[in-house]
């Protein structure tokens, strides 16, 4: 795990998102946790080191959910993130709750896999190179010293050519495998998706591997030929326990709108599903072990982040035994003029320099001046203010409104110079904010 600390962490949560500093504190004290956990030296001592699970209260579009992302990246970790909402109790038509530690792991394989394939990099290269040239040369029939000295002096040649790039717009057939196996849906009961998945498996096996030939590029023959050699290379049994090993030590399971599992008191009916889902989550979340077609996979040690708006329900709404797994609670702020004003500006991924971006490619230089920013800052919040409050996705909707006819227009523009103001926004924009039925529908 990537040794950070936790101010390095949240200097890089900075830079993507704008406030929330308690939630990026807190984030940021459970992932080094977790890299300290695995320096802790006496074995059983580390065992009984559990994560300290952590709940994001806060109305939406306020960076639950990015932050978690952004966390994820950071700890080059397995990290999924789910739906609350998407689950039912066991007995019901709907997911699994186990299905969220089956997908970490498949997810977990896909990065081992990929981590393995670059370390057999240079001799997959090398395999793929020989095969490229066998397709470029073909052996020769007569065996002869002479016959094969000529060929392998042509030989020679020619991978210097290939390595120089001069072949790389020659054409040449390369087999490819494609499975005869039909398309095909297969319906499996309630938590048998990995039943579903290894029938699949055990039908594409029956059915024979066809092979087609390709008339394609030099360049894109050595991309193909690097892909198959390395995942020839790459120990599929390896990567699986490596797998395994760090979805267990190092998973992060990212849980959404978990306020909407929560069932309100004196509530009867759907209430009672909800408060199902809940109790087949905590024993994940307890730490149990969950059987996939990888081998059994511990929950014991992955860390759970829930975020949830709880507008309608409260936490203490959560069955008790719940809410003892997430000890870590923190609230987020609601997003202001001056909040939306630094979002437009600061981050890295700023909307502003987006449709700046976009716009380029039609040969467009798109210019904010400074009042506009402001006015589309206070616009957002306005409209939050008026009816619904979504947070920062406001601002999405709003800029898309505000340069629609520019986006539109754009490839027929002479002009290539666009400077958007702060008349240009009003003008665009404050008849509709004004009008609380038109905001409602439009923005």
């Amino acid at each position: 795990m990537t040794n950070f600390t936790p101010r390095e962490i949240v200097s890089e949560l900075d830079r993507y998102i704008i406030g929330q500093n308690d939630a990026k504190r807190a984030v940021a004290v459970a992932l080094r946790n977790r890299w300290r956990r695995q320096q802790v030296e006496n074995a059983d001592l580390r065992d009984e080191i559990v994560p300290k699970n952590i709940i994001m209260i806060g109305p939406t579009g306020v960076g639950k959910t990015e932050i978690a992302r952004r966390l994820a990246k950071l700890a080059q970790a397995p990290f999924i993130k789910v739906e609350a909402s998407k689950f039912t109790e066991v007995g019901y038509v709907g997911r699994d709750v186990e299905s969220m530690v089956r997908d970490l792991l498949e997810l977990a394989i896909i990065m081992v896999k990929e981590e393995e394939a670059k370390h057999q990099h240079v001799k997959a290269e090398a395999n793929a190179e020989e095969k490229l040239l066998d397709l470029l040369l073909p052996g020769d029939a007569d065996n002869s010293p002479d016959k094969q000295e000529k060929h392998q002096h042509t030989r020679d040649k020619l991978r210097k050519l290939l390595r120089m790039g001069e072949l790389d717009d020659r054409f040449v057939e390369l087999e490819t495998e494609s499975s005869s196996m039909p398309t095909m849906n297969i319906l499996t009961p309630q938590g048998g998706e990995d039943l579903g998945m290894n029938m699949k498996e055990m039908f594409g096996n029956l059915f024979p591997k066809k092979t087609k030939r390709k008339r394609i590029k030099v360049s894109e023959a050595r991309e193909i030929l690097n892909q198959q050699e390395a995942e020839k290379l790459v120990d599929m049994e390896k990567v699986t326990t490596l797998a395994r090993e760090r979805t267990e030590q190092s998973g992060i399971i990212f849980i959404d709108e978990i306020d909407k599992i929560a069932s309100r008191e004196g509530m009867s009916g759907p209430e009672v599903s909800r408060e199902g889902v809940q109790r087949d989550i905590l024993p994940i979340v307890e730490g149990s072990t969950i059987n996939t077609k990888h081998g059994p996979v511990k929950t014991d040690h992955v860390l759970f982040i829930a975020a949830g708006a709880f507008h309608v329900s409260k936490p203490s709404d959560l069955i008790p035994e719940l809410q003892g797994r997430f000890p870590i609670r923190v609230e987020l702020d609601s997003l202001g003029e001056e909040e939306f004003y630094r979002i437009l500006t600061e981050p890295k991924n700023a909307l502003t320099r987006q449709y700046k971006a976009l716009l380029e490619t039609e040969k467009i230089d798109l210019e904010f001046t400074e009042e506009s920013i402001r006015e589309i800052a206070l616009m957002a919040k306005t409209v939050n203010d008026r009816t619904e409050n979504i947070g920062a996705r406001r601002l999405h909707t709003i800029m898309e409104k505000l340069l629609e006819e520019l986006s539109f227009d754009a490839p027929e523009l002479t002009d290539n110079k666009v400077v958007i103001d702060a008349e240009e926004v009003r003008r665009r924009l404050s008849d509709i904010s004004k009008d609380e039925d038109l905001s409602r529908y439009i923005l």
